[in-house]
């Protein structure tokens, strides 16, 4: 499928998107972009995009990637710049959980691979555990997901079904000392 640049209704706002994870084309979750893209609601801006700033990436509880706003910490991170309306950046907050306090979108600067700098947002781990993941991870991170990452990735409805919530997983992952 081609994922040109094409003109998006400007009668809505949009918002320039940083993904650096499983919504990366490749990756499982690209599968929402591919509909947003189709549905006008996104446009691939094409091009490498690296954070201007230093950030850690880190993989926690079912291979899911987490940037961590620690700037400074980490590498410069490799990803993906879209375009977004408002309902497209609706569903990409449905899917990251900001509502449940999963992800936070907040401001970051990119790099385009020719110099340009660029304020975008992008989906960081939230706040109440960003910092425990980046320790739990011995403080080591990655500068891109990849797709050695991503075969670690464990879909939704592949997960154990224990009755507790993301959240829960996050904090038994975070709780863990075995290093897995």
């Amino acid at each position: 499928m081609a994922e040109n640049s094409k003109d998006v209704g400007s009668a809505s706002k949009q918002s320039l998107v940083f993904t650096y994870g499983t919504l990366k084309r490749g990756f499982y979750n690209h599968a929402l972009m591919q509909d947003l893209i189709s549905r006008n609601d996104a446009v691939y801006l094409g091009g490498d995009f690296l954070t201007h700033h230093t950030f850690p990436l880190v993989c926690g509880p079912h291979g899911i990637p987490y940037l961590i706003n620690l700037p400074g910490s980490g590498h410069r991170v490799k990803g993906e710049l879209y375009s977004v309306t408002g309902p497209g950046l609706a569903r990409l907050d449905d899917l990251e959980g900001t509502a449940i306090g999963h992800y936070e979108r907040l401001p970051v600067r990119v790099v385009r691979d020719r110099g340009d700098v660029v304020s975008a947002e992008a989906y960081f781990a939230h706040r109440s555990f960003g910092e425990a993941l980046w320790e739990r991870n011995g403080r080591v991170g990655l500068s891109e997901y990849s797709e050695a990452e991503g075969r670690r990735y464990v879909k939704r409805r592949d997960r154990p079904d224990e009755g507790g919530s993301i959240l829960d997983d996050v904090r038994v992952f975070v709780a863990a000392s075995d290093g897995k």
